[in-house]
């Protein structure tokens, strides 16, 4: 494979430093407690928040509270924020790390019920995770089978404990580099590519008992 010539080099490099400078402004902004900045932000981040709470905790109710209460955790803490990690994945963690407390608090109360599933318009299509290959759905005849699918991997993700769960929404759904995960859980890379392993084994496994055969 050829190298890449120095002048694309430069390029990647020079938009790279742009954007860098650029979102170290708009940290200036939100710490100045702009009120259009943080606007910018809800907007830019409030859909990714909320698919990752919804989720995590896998009801609707719980994830439109949590997604409140990430943003003004955020507006209250932006000040500390160091700049050691990109502004998306700080939001990640904080998503994260106040979810995690959340669902112990709910725990404890043990709450139960059927988890509320979002509607399938607005999923992020599962198939396309890493762990587990689902394949396409092209015929119309097997679309009702496809939605059947991708209901139960839904409701076997929610049973994954929340260690596990987290990384592989993360990771698989979420798309997210291991080194983003790395910041994001603060484990080392290797205990998260373990935890990663692990999660997708039982999510696996729990989908096949649950249709009762064996997927690729």
């Amino acid at each position: 494979m050829r190298d890449a010539p120095p002048h694309s080099v430069y390029r990647q490099s020079s938009v790279t430093e742009a954007d860098d400078q650029a979102e170290r402004k708009f940290i200036e902004r939100l710490a100045q407690r702009d009120e259009r900045a943080f606007n910018e932000l809800v907007e830019l981040y409030e859909a990714r928040v909320f698919r990752l709470l919804l989720r995590m905790m896998g009801r609707r109710d719980e994830a439109e509270d949590m997604a409140q209460e990430v943003f003004v955790q955020i507006f209250k803490a932006i000040a500390t924020f160091r700049g050691d990690s990109k502004l998306s994945t700080w939001i990640y963690r904080v998503s994260v790390n106040l979810c995690k407390n959340r669902m112990k608090y709910l725990s404890r109360r043990h709450t139960d019920g059927e988890d509320e599933l979002e509607p399938v318009a607005e999923r992020a299509p599962l198939d396309e995770a890493k762990g587990v290959t689902f394949g396409d759905v092209p015929a119309p005849d097997r679309v009702v089978e496809g939605y059947q699918m991708e209901r139960v991997v839904q409701i076997c993700i929610s049973e994954l404990e929340p260690d596990f769960r987290e990384v592989l929404i993360l990771r698989d759904v979420e798309d997210l580099s291991y080194e983003e995960l790395s910041e994001i859980t603060g484990l080392p890379d290797g205990t998260v590519k373990s935890r990663l392993h692990r999660a997708r084994a039982m999510l696996k496994s729990s989908v096949e008992r649950r249709m009762g055969e064996k997927i690729r």
